[in-house]
């Protein structure tokens, strides 16, 4: 099972062509304790775990917060970070539990206890914010804490939990800064966390000191940093030809990505074969125009993803064809085998079929930044040009975004993914299970059957034929086309040490990896 494959491309290329020696690669020992500046285009939806739901705050979650298991670099199985030890109780795949360490404290001094942890899940599930992770736990009955033990019980089986706990779904809380039924606002956090907020601008930057007090997983302690915010890759474009930032990450503009050169002297590349994803969802709850699936399916006839792959994103994406990307257990290619090439005659026929007025008025959405622009007119091109669709495009601020599409404000609209944990039920319950993050009104019994069959085995090679069976469910209902998969790319200055390990494509920004060569 592939995942994660990192090349690290420019420190071969380097060490080869310019003869440097290895030891340069390594941390500094000149004192430089400056912080390193990473620039992105993402933005921090909420900085209280329980409200948010998305790669830009989740990444800065998995150095501020601590979860009970964790992740290493490149890793499928997760490890104890804020726990001693957690495992599932007998054979039924039902009650989970761990014992939680016993020398953690929140940044502001407060012990940690298996309560704040109990009260960090209740709150989540309780507050249930339309952005936020609860939709990670459909079967999480309740939790239990007794001295340093933390037992979840779930209503039915499910072998990845213990990779959802992970997550930053998973992110442990102060009750006493936290309130239980609603968001904490302001810019203050208290985790328990490998690093410390120290500032915080939404939007604009954020300032992380190492937290001298984390206990956990982690063996070795970063050094500062500083995150700056930018809207759109064109704007981090600039930052790093200014020279304004050390490392970027998510996302510079495709065309930059494609002419990325290892071989530079000035910069690091590290290039990994990532299961970011990219789907054109529609909403399809009753009375909206792409509620009958006939019309959903026309569109699948209209997509054609070849100029998206060639011309929008200049051949740094994949095209993709199914719900669950490569290299994960179960993909297929449902839409290649159903909808195998743009036709605007079968599309006709369907919508026909349908009976609606053609062109169908719909009103198509996007993030609002110049990543997503190209996209979306070629998008709207291709909707329109057999005159089937009649589209009205908005581009929204991403915060409005997500709460616009959650209402059900538009009828279909484009959102990226990124896993959460390298296993396919990432891709299934979240994407289109019931109450999913899509927020688009699919339901299908089906498929929560399904889903429910693929979480039964601890050993995941056996789930490959249910993923297969529920993506030929959704290849049929169509209640989103899969568009495209792409590579993650992180480049560095070459005074930077680490960035190979910043990510591996599952949006965790691993910041304690960085230092001064």
């Amino acid at each position: 099972m592939r995942f994660i494959r990192l090349r690290i491309l420019a420190i071969l290329a380097v060490l080869v062509i310019a003869g440097v020696g290895a030891w340069q690669l390594l941390p500094s020992d000149d004192g430089n304790d400056s912080p390193i500046t990473v620039g992105t285009s993402d933005e921090v939806t909420s900085l209280d775990p329980a409200g948010a739901y998305d790669a830009g705050s989740w990444a800065i979650y998995s150095n501020l917060y601590q979860s009970l298991m964790t992740f290493t670099s490149g890793a499928v199985v997760p490890e104890p970070d804020a726990a001693e030890s957690c495992d599932f109780v007998g054979q039924k795949l039902q009650t989970y539990q761990c014992r939680l360490r016993d020398d953690l404290t929140f940044s502001n001094g407060r012990k940690v206890t298996a309560a704040d942890v109990k009260y960090s899940f209740d709150r989540m599930l309780r507050i249930k914010a339309d952005e936020g992770p609860s939709v990670l736990f459909p079967s999480l009955d309740n939790v239990v804490a007794d001295g340093r033990t933390i037992t979840f019980n779930l209503s039915a089986k499910d072998a990845t939990f213990p990779q959802k706990l992970a997550t930053g779904a998973g992110s442990i809380v102060d009750p006493a800064q936290y309130p239980k039924d609603k968001l904490r606002t302001g810019t203050q956090v208290d985790g328990s966390g490998p690093y410390v907020l120290k500032s915080f601008e939404s939007g604009v930057k954020a300032r992380l000191v190492p937290n001298p007090a984390y206990k956990g997983a982690l063996k070795k302690s970063g050094g500062a940093v500083d995150i700056r915010y930018f809207e759109g890759s064109e704007a981090l474009q600039a930052a790093w030809d200014a020279g304004d930032v050390d490392v970027t990450h998510r996302q510079l503009p495709s065309e930059t990505l494609a002419d990325l050169d290892p071989a530079a002297g000035e910069q690091r590349v590290t290039e990994a074969d990532s299961a970011e994803i990219r789907n054109l969802v529609f909403n399809v709850r009753d009375g909206a125009p792409l509620a009958d699936k006939k019309v959903r399916q026309a569109v699948a006839w209209l997509i054609d993803r070849g100029p998206l792959v060639t011309k929008v994103y200049r051949n740094t994406v994949e095209p993709l064809y199914s719900l669950i990307p490569q290299g994960y257990i179960g993909h297929s290619t449902p839409f290649f085998d159903s909808y195998p090439r743009s036709d605007p005659k079968r599309a006709r026929a369907l919508m026909e079929e349908a009976g609606v007025d053609l062109p169908l008025h719909i009103t198509f959405a996007h993030r609002d930044d110049d990543a997503n622009k190209e996209e979306s007119t070629e998008l709207v091109r291709q909707l329109e040009k057999d005159e089937l669709f009649e589209v009205t495009e908005k581009a929204v601020e991403w915060q409005a975004f997500q709460k616009g599409y959650a209402a059900g404000e538009y009828d279909a609209y484009t959102v990226g993914w990124l896993p959460d944990y390298p296993d396919s039920d990432t891709f299934s319950q979240p994407l289109v299970g019931k109450d999913n993050s899509l927020h688009n009104g699919y339901t299908s019994k089906k498929v929560d059957e399904l889903i429910s069959a693929t979480q039964q085995y601890s050993d995941r090679g056996r789930t490959s034929a249910d993923f297969k069976k529920l993506q030929q469910v959704v290849g049929e209902d169509v209640p989103l086309v899969p568009l495209w998969q792409k590579k993650d790319y992180v480049v560095s200055k070459q005074s930077v040490s680490g960035s190979q390990y910043l990510s591996d494509g599952t949006g965790i920004w691993r910041l304690w990896e960085l230092s001064w060569i």
